[in-house]
Formats: structure tokens, sequence, C-alpha cells
């Protein structure tokens, strides 16, 4: 109920979105009836896709990541004009991913800090597992790699959370049509990934209540 209620909310704002510029007092309006959702799916991608973006030396918070993904959105609103709930929370997710794989990429270049001898403090972990593994981002490639509608059901119910239902009301279809999206998603995955030893730890988690077989 609380989604589908977002869901309206956004739509009607996206239907009295003018065409011009001078928007600015809709779209902020229409971003803060969108913040509970902004929110759940920024959380979601940190602690799911990016949880070592939660640790030192970074320690991303949900709400840094989220006035974050808000600002962007702000300025984005400005000349993009969604269609749809649909078109709109892809470009929300869009922005937090540019968010986290610049926050991820600086992580990693970012030099080993040098050791205290003298207060017995030893160096943190090497960049390089401050995220993903090979293996991991071999994954996330794959599923960027699923055509656009599967691609779409399964980050919004695998990566984001979203139970069924609520992937329809955003979709904008039935939920049999999400199973079906799905089930073909992980088909896909299955075929491009067989050579992998599943579970992988940093892959992304699938939510409760979503892990039924196809």
């Amino acid at each position: 109920m609380e989604e589908e209620s977002t869901t309206i909310i956004v739509q009607r704002y996206l239907d009295v979105l003018p065409t011009d510029a001078d928007a600015e007092a809709i779209i902020r309006e229409l971003l803060d009836r969108a913040v509970g959702r902004l929110r759940l799916l920024c959380t979601n991608l940190l602690y799911r896709s990016y949880p070592r973006l939660r640790q030192p030396p970074l320690n991303v918070e949900t709400d840094e990541l989220l006035g974050g993904v808000v600002a962007g959105l702000l300025r984005a609103l400005q000349t993009v004009r969604p269609q749809g709930v649909r078109q709109f929370f892809a470009l929300a997710t869009q922005h937090m991913r540019w968010q986290l794989n610049d926050l991820a990429r600086r992580l990693d270049e970012q030099p080993a800090a040098a050791a205290l001898p003298e207060a017995g403090v030893a160096a943190p972990p090497s960049s390089s597992d401050s995220c993903l593994s090979p293996h991991g981002r071999r994954m996330l490639g794959a599923i960027e790699g699923l055509p656009e509608v599967e691609r779409e059901v399964f980050e919004l119910v695998r990566i984001q959370g979203l139970t069924h239902g609520e992937t329809a009301t955003v979709v904008g279809v039935s939920e049999k049509t999400v199973q079906r999206r799905l089930n073909r998603a992980r088909l896909l995955l299955a075929e491009q990934l067989a050579d992998l030893s599943p579970p992988l730890s940093d892959t992304p988690t699938l939510p409760p209540g979503n892990t039924s077989a196809p």
C-alpha cells in the first residue's frame, strides 16, 4: 500500500511537471514526497552491493548517499522529464550507481595508509579488496549486459529488494510478468556465469522472500 501511494504521488507530480526549466519548486516537492523510496533504494544498494564503502576510511552512510542523489536529481530534472514512475526511479538508480561507483573507484585508487609502528597500528587492508572481487565485478557486468526489461526487473527484485508486487507497480506490468522476466534473467545469468561456484559472498545478496527457484 505504501509503495502504491508513492507511485501514485510521484506520477501525479510527473504529470504536472512543466516542460520549461522554471520547475524547481515542483521538482523539490516531487523529491520530498519520493524521499522514503529513494532512501530505501540507497540503503539496499549500499548495504547489498557496496558494503565496503560503509567501512573506514569512507564510512558512507545512507543519508550521505541520499543527499548526493537528491542533489543530482534536482539538477537532472531541470532538463530531463521522466514520463512515468518507471523512468523516474530508473534515473534515480542510475545516479545512485554513478555515486557509488565513483566512491569505489576513488577508494581503489587510494594508496594504503602508512602503518604507525610506535602505536602498534597496522595498515588498513589493501583497497583491492575494498568492494568487489573479480567474480563480483564479473557478475555485476553480466547483470548490466542483460536485456533492458529483464535487467530492470532483476535489479528491482534481487538487488534493490522490492517485492514482486512492488516491482509490478513500478514497472507497470503484472506480477506474473515480473516473475517471467526474473526467471529469464536468472537463466541468462546462469548461462554466462556457469563456471562460477555460487554462492559468492560479495555478489548482490538476495532479499528475503524472493529466493524461490524458478
